[in-house]
């Protein structure tokens, strides 16, 4: 197809620029929007016209598409940081804790963590963005050598953090993977809703290489058609196509038939939804106040706890009082009134030293708060915890004997050189026995020594772990207690059938409380009890014909508007070749200059509005590619040479042209020596393309 390069009015070109531009450059100046784009991508702040995106299979060099697959492997290795990091949010509180055994120092390096990893998946994907942007508007995305650096600090980052995950934290995968049995349904909806997003971009990007290869194989002519070359990129552009458009569509198709393999606890009918798990205040309610303190298990017990949970020590002259950590450091004032000891196990204290100690100015200062979305504390609550003290295990007893709550607690063997190293556990069921609380209150969960504890205090219950229905039915345990992420554990409907009760620890998500509801389990150990206790239904709860109906809409929805945007950008190439096509046909038929009439006139001396524009016949294609048009230029058509200008003398009509009748060939007479001519196909002698 013949093209020329076209002289537009102002008009005309501007219903070009708002017919063919982007929407996001409606409401501002496309060339700050270029400008913008170019810069942050490119760090290059002023545009050039050589910088646009090259024709053929690719739009960038060779080293840009080296680079860009880990541009790619930076963005997915991020994202997937940041969902694990997100998803174990139940773990922020045990993981500044194993920190601060290390530092010394109480911090939220969770958070830390969790903002860490947040810049890095946002920068990966804003240069996605940028790139894509960049692309569509025609521009080559030559990525700056900075932004390189810092994607490949990005791999390194993500690398090393999973590393260590993999490494020494293993049971949070373990936590992901159950956020994905409660989240199935909805990153299934969510992920047809982010493919519905990308082919907007996929289906650019197949359109624009299906006009390639169908300009390329209109430009080749019968002959042109063996040659390696033109062939080679016909391929590539067709690879091009299926390395994009085919994972985009099986991915596609495997989220269509998604659900007929998801299977999540919280689909199935409300009829058999089973009943609210009970709660365990773990060390009471520690968002509430000091943890292991009577205020804590006083706040447990205002929100309706069915239990307490604590942590036993033993004082150096045979007191059991709540302690979780083995030094004092965290919880207490220990660096103020005794610095030199405050490295020193709990356990070799005396009694009279340690009730003495302040258990609560720590938790009221903001540095110090144990979780990140702790409330803030009324007056009389401040001041009721900054007078807190360390409790004995009598006072955790006594306030349970009075509520009728159940008292759960591991009992931590004293270290060595201690004078009840051997014998703690008898001593504290002794003091047990002596409080007079009922014994079946008592959820006894110690495996030291459980054949004396069952002798010497038959009324209490027994709690095992994860042991097998044969032992723990030999041993008489009917409830045990697991840890959360053993919900994977296949054989927890065994235990549920042989009526043995569950408990899990530490449970403080809503999401993950609502996992524990739909499989029935029987209670949860929780710090968070003033929030889960007014959940009145589990989250993320669905019958199966909502489900079924979600997915069918979704479904049907979704491959409209896939067909839509197809459609829509398959429209758009066709349009804007359609117009090309008519501006060239315009340009050819508009008449030249009338030579008769005018005078001529030095170009030099020509204003810029009103010197004359002619193609440049560069920019003519012609049918054959292996016939190239004699070169003419617009002085050799209508000036004279420059040191010979005189009056214009009216040509003879014999031999030469000066109109084109529509259709007619058009031929240029010069003078004897020179012979050049310049042919243009008449409008209808082009080759129409079938697929247009």
């Amino acid at each position: 197809m013949p093209k020329a390069n076209r002289i537009e009015p102002g008009s005309q070109r501007r219903r070009n620029l708002k017919r063919h531009s982007p929407w996001i450059l409606c409401g501002c100046n496309r060339q700050c929007y270029i400008t913008l784009i170019t810069g942050c991508y490119n760090c290059e702040w002023q545009i050039k016209q050589e910088k646009k995106s090259r024709p053929g299979p690719c739009c960038c060099s060779w080293r840009e598409q080296l680079f860009y697959p880990f541009l790619i492997f930076s963005f997915l290795l991020s994202v997937v940081l940041l969902f694990v990091w997100i998803e174990t949010s139940n773990e922020y509180f045990g993981f500044d804790w194993v920190i601060s055994l290390g530092t010394g120092y109480w911090f939220f390096w969770s958070i830390v963590l969790l903002s860490l990893f947040g810049i890095l998946a946002a920068y990966c994907t804003l240069l996605m963005v940028l790139a894509f942007l960049l692309v569509w508007e025609g521009y080559e995305p030559n990525l700056h050598w900075c932004h390189k650096v810092l994607v490949l600090l990005v791999i390194l980052i993500c690398s090393f953090f999973l590393w260590i995950l993999c490494k020494y934290w293993q049971e949070r995968w373990l936590t992901a993977g159950l956020s994905l049995q409660i989240f199935a349904p909805y990153v299934h909806l969510s992920s047809i809703t982010v493919m519905v997003i990308l082919s907007w971009p996929v289906g650019f990007y197949l359109i624009h290489l299906e006009e390639e290869a169908r300009i390329r194989r209109y430009k080749m002519t019968y002959y042109d058609r063996g040659r390696t070359k033109r062939c080679n990129i016909l391929t590539k552009l067709r690879a091009l196509q299926v390395a994009i458009g085919l994972p985009f569509f099986l991915i596609l198709l495997c989220l269509y038939v998604m659900p007929l393999g998801i299977h999540s606890p919280c689909i199935q009918e409300e009829g058999k939804l089973g009943p609210k798990p009970d709660f365990f205040g773990h060390r009471g309610a520690p968002m509430l106040g000091p943890e292991n303190t009577m205020m804590s298990f006083e706040k447990a017990v205002e929100q309706g706890a069915y239990g307490l949970e604590s942590d036993v020590q033993l004082s150096y002259d045979q007191v059991p009082f709540l302690m979780h950590d083995n030094d004092l450091r965290r919880t207490t004032n220990i660096r103020e009134v005794l610095p030199n000891a405050s490295f020193i196990h709990a356990s070799f204290f005396q009694w009279s030293f340690l009730s003495t100690l302040n258990a609560g100015k720590w938790f009221v200062q903001s540095r110090l708060k144990p979780f990140y979305k702790m409330k803030p504390l009324s007056k009389a609550d401040r001041e009721k915890a900054e007078n807190q003290t360390i409790p004995k295990l009598t006072d955790l007893l006594e306030l349970a004997q009075k509520e009728k709550k159940f008292v759960i607690f591991d009992l931590n063997a004293p270290p060595q050189k201690h004078p009840l190293r051997n014998t703690y556990i008898r001593h504290v069921v002794s003091v047990i026995l002596d409080s007079k609380i009922e014994q079946h209150l008592i959820l006894w969960l110690p495996n030291f020594d459980r054949q004396y504890v069952r002798n010497a205090a038959p009324g209490f219950q027994q709690v095992g772990r994860l042991f097998s229905i044969e032992r723990l039915t030999k041993e008489n345990i009917s409830r045990i207690n697991v840890d959360y992420k053993r919900l994977f554990h296949s054989r927890l409907s065994d235990y549920k059938a042989a009526n043995i009760k569950i408990n899990l620890y530490i449970v403080n998500e809503p999401w993950l409380y609502s996992l524990a509801w739909c499989c029935r389990i029987h209670s949860v150990t929780t710090d968070n009890i003033h929030i889960l206790s007014q959940l009145n239904q589990p989250y993320f709860f669905m019958t199966p014909g909502y489900y079924m109906f979600m997915w069918l809409l979704m479904d049907s929805v979704s491959a409209v508007l896939i067909i839509t945007i197809f459609y829509f950008h398959w429209w758009r190439e066709h349009k804007k070749e359609m117009f090309d096509n008519a501006s060239i046909h315009t340009d050819i038929q508009e008449p030249g200059p009338d030579i008769e009439t005018e005078s001529w006139k030095t170009p030099g001396l020509w204003p810029p509005s009103s010197h004359p524009k002619f193609p440049k016949l560069s920019d003519i294609q012609t049918p054959s590619g292996s016939q190239k048009p004699p070169s003419t230029r617009p002085s050799d058509q209508h000036y004279p040479p420059k040191e010979d200008v005189k009056p214009p003398v009216t040509p003879q009509r014999e031999g030469q042209t000066t109109s084109v009748p529509q259709g007619e060939s058009q031929t240029t007479s010069v003078p004897q020596e020179e012979h050049q001519t310049t042919d243009i196909p008449p409008q209808g002698s082009h080759q129409t393309d079938p697929l247009l």
